[in-house]
């Protein structure tokens, strides 16, 4: 546990991505296997049950540190943090445990079907034996939040290092269902499976967003044009009469579309699909509300496979007959990608060719960008007609050129503290709108929370107001006085039954405080809900 909670100090300490990948080499490099094992199910978010309520843990912690549970509470909406409030208030010990992260990893799995007492004499007993960042380790694994920002593929690239694993093998052999307290560290990672790189994907080409004018990209005829559309990136893999389709967070996704299962026995062997993944509703594309329908569903009911259908829109060809063609130029493959799809056309499968827009000359892309909205896509893709399909982002090639947000002048309700250097400061907000009633009165209605947009110096002014006009609390939420105006932007916009606003926004920001407007001169929800594209 030591070396384990030591990775931990070192990776929740630095925002640099080597520094991150240096520490997790050399953990992977010197623990035990299973410690190996575990870690890397924590990482990835494979973490045991949860054995004791936070309620208890908060209860038991303020009773050992001595203090009244309102004024834990109160350090706790401080910190923001559940692990890291106990960890501080608890006193200090210098000792460090000499149990593996796997011993107390199983006596956790253990604890969960013991009586109440037992628990609260385990945790005692280890939160007055750990230091400071064993104990909080210890808490974050208990309360089963495990969040220091490491991604998977930042693992995964680690862990490549320090075992010569390819990285994309490692990718597909950490997807799919595994048990860290049963699979061995040889079979997980280290033995070679033919299955491995059958399913090996490519790594995703990326635009950058147009800077300046579209017109400074140059002779519009070395261009190819298309919608950018708003889904699931993905690759769709088809070799040796198995299907593989890996979303471009590079999640192995294939049994949360069974639609695509039409493909095998149609589309030949040996070909690679680059594409988006959109919810195809109503013989349209539907919203990526659709689509939030059938991501993360464990299982897919034929009743969500009826009310949300999806497709795949192909934008590229990466493999063809066996043979990796990211070499060729955009334009050969496109019109390989059009020659397979000639060929399956007629099989009513779930795929579609995006449109390939040939241009005349820049304003035809002024123009075409206007329909985005009424086709559902965020804008428009350029793509150079020699290039390759390279890796990751680089500038040059491939262009993104993406509508503006929706925007909408809201109401501040409610608040919360931040988290991090936030911590202390009122910045997570919640907006409303102005609804009529029935009865002709009007009343605000939330409609979206943001937390990002305004500068430090603006967050410390709301901030201050917020603990000015305090009309009253929930817990680490304040209702303040409606009074401030902020315009937010969003990406998206759909009906939801979920919402009490009767609409869902995406990736709602704060793009300016509006000093100029009362809440008089806020939107209504009947404008927010003009913007539905229909």
């Amino acid at each position: 546990m030591q070396n384990f909670a030591e990775l931990i100090k070192t990776l929740d300490s630095s925002n640099k991505t080597n520094v991150k990948v240096e520490a997790l080499t050399q953990y992977f490099r010197a623990a035990s296997d299973t410690d190996r094992v575990w870690t890397i199910a924590i990482l990835s978010h494979r973490r045991p049950p949860r054995p004791v309520n936070t309620t208890l843990l908060r209860l038991w912690a303020s009773e050992l540190a001595g203090i009244p549970i309102w004024l834990f509470e109160d350090s706790y909406h401080i910190v923001g943090d559940l692990a890291e409030t106990i960890a501080l208030v608890i006193p200090a010990s210098k000792d460090h445990s000499e149990k593996t992260l796997t011993e107390f990893v199983e006596e956790m799995i253990t604890l969960k079907k013991k009586s109440d007492t037992e628990k609260k004499e385990y945790l005692h007993d280890n939160w007055l034996s750990l230091n400071y960042y064993e104990r909080f380790v210890f808490t974050k694994l208990i309360t089963g939040s495990f969040r220091i920002g490491v991604s998977q593929k930042l693992m995964t690239r680690a862990l490549s290092k320090a075992t010569g694993v390819d990285e994309d093998v490692l990718a597909y052999k950490l997807m799919g269902e595994w048990d860290p307290a049963r699979i061995s560290f040889q079979d997980l990672v280290l033995e070679e499976k033919a299955q491995d790189f059958l399913s090996k994907p490519y790594p995703f080409y990326l635009a950058y967003a147009v800077e300046g004018e579209v017109q400074d990209l140059g002779d519009v005829a070395n261009w190819s044009a298309e919608h950018k559309w708003d889904g699931i990136r993905s690759q769709t893999i088809i070799r040796n009469d198995q299907l593989y389709v890996w979303s471009r967070g590079e999640e192995l996704v294939t049994d949360k579309y069974p639609e695509f299962n039409s493909f095998l026995g149609i589309i030949p062997n040996g070909m690679v699909i680059d594409g988006e993944i959109l919810p195809w509703t109503e013989g349209g594309i539907g919203s990526f509300n659709d689509l939030q329908t059938r991501i993360g569903r464990k299982v897919v009911t034929p009743a969500l496979l009826k009310k949300t259908p999806v497709i795949i829109r192909a934008y590229d060809l990466l493999e063809y007959n066996g043979e990796d063609i990211r070499t060729l130029p955009y334009i050969e493959r496109r019109k390989l990608l059009e020659q397979l799809y000639d060929t399956i056309k007629d099989y009513a499968l779930p795929l579609q060719l995006s449109e390939r827009i040939q241009l005349n000359n820049w304003d035809e892309a002024l123009h075409e960008k206007t329909k985005a909205r009424d086709l559902r896509s965020e804008g428009l893709m350029f793509k150079r007609n020699d290039s390759i399909y390279g890796v990751g982002r680089k500038k040059g090639d491939w262009w993104k050129w993406k509508l503006d947000p929706f925007s909408i002048d809201a109401v501040l309700t409610y608040a919360m503290r931040g988290s991090g250097r936030r911590a202390t400061l009122f910045t997570d907000y919640t907006f409303a709108l102005w609804q009529t009633n029935d009865d002709g009165t009007k009343e605000l209605v939330t409609f979206a929370k943001a937390y990002s947009g305004l500068t430090d110096a603006e967050f410390r002014m709301v901030d201050d107001f917020i603990k000015k006009n305090t009309l009253d609390r929930f817990g680490p939420v304040r209702s303040v006085t409606p009074k401030l105006v902020f315009e937010i932007g969003f990406e998206g916009i759909a009906f939801s039954g979920r919402h009490k606003s009767g609409v869902a926004t995406r990736f709602p920001r704060i793009l300016r405080w509006r000093h100029d407007k009362t809440i008089e001169d806020a939107n209504s929800i009947d404008d927010l809900k003009d913007m539905i594209p229909r």
